[in-house]
């Protein structure tokens, strides 16, 4: 019976964890459930599923939720819950759901106590891929990937020699606005951004995708989890979004990994390598789709992905100040402070101003993303 430890549990990729987790019980064990303010549903889930730990954002929240949860269940909250929800525990796989920046400090810890990791917050490797990379390796740990592209091009790359690759090519959906012109997003609504065509996912990386900011995301992702520069690593828009990803090796042959939209084919596979188990998702049927299309990406269309190109190739904090000034950005623009278009503006304005620590440690890390922040926070104010 293989533990596991999810972080995120009550978002849109922790829903569906669950959902897998459930459907083989003589498989898997849940030790530890973290989640940030959710917590009606944190206490449904501690509930059916009995952790020997749960985390939430603080001890308030945790002082609320004290009665509800089954006995012999410890509470944990904050940094160090999470820490410990990570590392803590028996669990011998990670799945590391939260979103944003603050998955990398209790996936090092998960990593140093030996845990793999079932990889689903890209932020993670954004803001810290040299020092994770580097931990993996040290303490014998597999980073299996989640993300629906990178999860592509793991299978993919499966049995396959790494030196005879030529290059990897991520699909992108395109978003919510992936056919308006630049000058038909001007005044988008948030309700607008949100309505993703293909994809149930949460509020921030819907709204990455619209930006194009997400595949900048996974672009910086797949440079530390495969080892390849920037060049090797392409984008095209492909609206289906039926072939979540594809590889070229040397000799032109291709090979592509295809399916229906849905998230937990990646997570299943992501529990269960090198199995495969029955799965509950719809089968494709490609005479009933008929036809695949795919398009060229526009850098001039989609800025956000050309500045994460920029910032992956300039290294170091960089890439932790772009994430962390995208992650102000969209809050603000949820929030109604800023326009939609304003994301980019925000993230521009923060690169240009920073200056890059080419190795940085964690703590020149979170140093940088906390001044990113406040930067972004305070852009046309």
């Amino acid at each position: 019976m293989k533990r596991v430890s999810l972080l995120g549990s009550t978002g849109s990729v922790g829903t569906q964890t669950l959902d897998v987790i459930s459907r083989y019980p003589e498989r898997f064990r849940l030790e530890a459930l973290a989640a940030g303010q959710n917590w009606e549903l944190l206490i449904e889930q501690a509930n059916r599923f009995r952790p020997k730990q749960v985390s939430v954002a603080t001890k308030e929240l945790a002082d609320k939720i004290a009665s509800h949860i089954p006995s012999g269940t410890t509470i944990l909250y904050g940094e160090q819950g999470l820490i410990e929800t990570a590392a803590g525990n028996d669990a011998d796989i990670v799945v590391t759901a939260i979103v944003g920046s603050q998955g990398l400090k209790p996936t090092l810890a998960a990593i140093e106590a030996g845990k793999h990791i079932g990889l689903a917050n890209k932020e993670t490797l954004v803001s810290g891929g040299h020092l994770v990379s580097a931990a993996a390796e040290r303490n014998n740990v597999k980073l299996l990937p989640v993300d629906s592209e990178h999860s592509a091009i793991f299978q993919c790359l499966n049995g396959e020699s790494m030196s005879a690759l030529r290059k990897i090519v991520l699909t992108a959906s395109g978003g919510s606005f992936r056919n308006r012109t630049r000058e038909e997003l001007k005044g988008v609504t948030v309700e607008q951004a949100l309505a993703h065509p293909n994809w149930s996912m949460g509020a921030k990386i819907t709204i990455d995708s619209a930006t194009m900011a997400n595949k900048g995301l996974e672009v910086i992702e797949a440079h530390w989890l495969f080892g390849l520069p920037y060049e090797r690593i392409e984008v095209v828009i492909h609206p289906e979004s039926i072939i979540h990803s594809f590889v070229e090796f040397e000799d032109r042959s291709m090979i592509a990994q295809m399916g229906l939209p849905d998230m937990r084919v990646p997570i299943q596979y992501a529990l269960t390598y090198p199995e495969r188990l029955v799965s509950p998702v719809q089968s494709l049927d490609l005479t009933e789709l008929g036809k695949l299309h795919f398009r060229k990406m526009d850098f001039d269309r989609f800025p956000c992905l050309r500045m994460a190109y920029e910032c992956g190739k300039t290294g170091g904090t960089m890439t932790a100040v772009f994430n962390a000034a995208n992650e102000i950005a969209v809050s603000r623009f949820v929030a109604g402070e800023i326009g939609f278009l304003e994301i980019e503006n925000v993230i521009e304005s923060v690169i240009d101003r920073h200056e890059t620590v080419a190795a940085p440690t964690l703590e020149q890390i979170v140093e940088a993303d906390g001044w990113a922040r406040r930067l972004a926070g305070s852009y046309g104010k």
